[in-house]
């Protein structure tokens, strides 16, 4: 009798064990293009999850049995983590699994936080951003009133600097030091410089209104909010004060991402007072090659540049790209390369950046538009993510 009843007891304890055993999470990344994926970032919810609490979450690789490194992100400032990043690695037509996992702060694979960007108010007020491939800035409120004021060292502009580094590593902090110290980041001392010129131009993706013939810009940013920075993103977020575009009022906003491995930054626009935008390259002397892609939905510009040679880019999904021109003027920094893009619903994406043949990552204009090319067709094929529970 004691033995049946320690039987049913034991077999109690199973059924109960078995039932509140929590059932992994399997996520399943399918490729559907013949290249293989690589330094593109999936974003996985609490809702996708279907967890209460991404805190403790991490990914491992299930082939390797090793954690991925990855990055929470709080979108929305409210103190809760929203997204989980990881960059998967996929071979051309395959899928591959990874395992949700419980980690903690000790076994979280460790990863510099290379993905960076700040608000630099010893430099007047720029917003830097940058990752291991590529460098940019934008110009604040109090660079425009010095302009206004007719104060030296100002810039009123809202076009897109870009800062051409040559290493793998963060070069924000040390070259604004150097700046503050009496050196110049306008000298190659082997990392890369700013020879960049921007002026009112549009820059590496800075963007226009076309009304009848005639281009209207807004001026600096006037508020600014660090998202995120770390091993795999930077994001943050800034607001423009209201400007006119032929009678027109527009209301702009943006969140503008940079991630891991990419040349491109991630420019998600919030605007209203128009249909459609321009996002620019600046043509600088001229002197370059503007290329318009059209069924590749990108527009670029190869280009002699100091001791070496720059393309720029704007890429989107399909859904935004209306078509490219090419605007030619005598005018000062007004002479730019665009993408004609849809504003749905108040908002546009598209990606912008450049590769410095000095950088050593492209040697030449059709490696390049090589790279243009896989990017347009990685992001208008996105990876499949899909949940496995077992």
């Amino acid at each position: 009798m004691v033995i049946k009843k320690l039987g049913i007891f034991c077999f109690s304890v199973l059924i109960f064990t078995a039932c509140t055993k929590e059932a992994r999470k399997i996520v399943l990344i399918k490729n559907t293009l013949d290249i293989e994926r690589t330094f593109e970032t999936v974003e996985l919810t609490k809702e996708f999850l279907k967890s209460d609490s991404l805190t403790h979450l991490g990914v491992k690789d299930t082939d390797s049995n090793t954690l991925m490194v990855s990055q929470l992100v709080d979108n929305n400032d409210d103190g809760i983590y929203d997204v989980l990043l990881f960059q998967p690695k996929v071979s051309a037509n395959s899928e591959k699994k990874y395992e949700i996992v419980t980690i903690s702060k000790e076994s979280k694979p460790e990863a510099e936080a290379i993905c960076f960007s700040r608000f630099v108010p010893e430099r007047t007020d720029d917003y830097t951003w940058e990752n291991d491939k590529v460098g940019f800035r934008v110009f604040g409120p109090t660079a425009q009133k010095m302009v206004e004021d007719s104060i030296p060292g100002g810039t009123l502009s809202s076009g897109v600097d870009a800062w051409l580094k040559r290493v793998n590593y963060p070069i924000i902090n040390k070259w604004y030091k150097k700046n503050a110290e009496g050196g110049s980041y306008h000298e190659d001392t082997g990392e890369g410089l700013d020879n960049f010129h921007v002026g009112i131009s549009r820059g590496v993706g800075g963007i226009t209104i076309k009304q009848k013939d005639s281009f209207y810009l807004s001026k600096n940013f006037t508020h600014w909010k660090t998202i995120t920075t770390g091993p795999l993103r930077t994001s943050f977020y800034l607001k423009y004060e209201d400007w006119d575009a032929n009678e027109n009022t527009i209301k702009e906003s943006r969140v503008i991402s940079l991630d891991l491995g990419s040349n491109l930054s991630k420019f998600e626009i919030s605007l209203l007072g128009s249909d459609s935008i321009s996002a620019g390259l600046t043509l600088h002397e001229k002197d370059g090659e503007v290329v318009s892609n059209d069924d590749n939905y990108w527009v670029s510009y190869w280009q002699p540049h100091g001791d070496s040679e720059l393309g720029t880019a704007i890429v989107s999904a399909k859904k935004y790209f209306i078509n490219s021109e090419k605007y030619d003027t005598d005018k000062k920094d007004l002479s730019n390369a665009f993408a004609s893009l849809n504003v749905l619903n108040n908002k546009v994406e598209y990606y912008a950046g450049f590769g410095w043949k000095k950088s050593g990552q492209f040697e030449t204009k059709k490696e390049w538009e090589d790279y243009l090319n896989q990017f347009s067709l990685k992001i208008n094929n996105p990876l499949v993510v899909e949940l496995e529970s077992n």
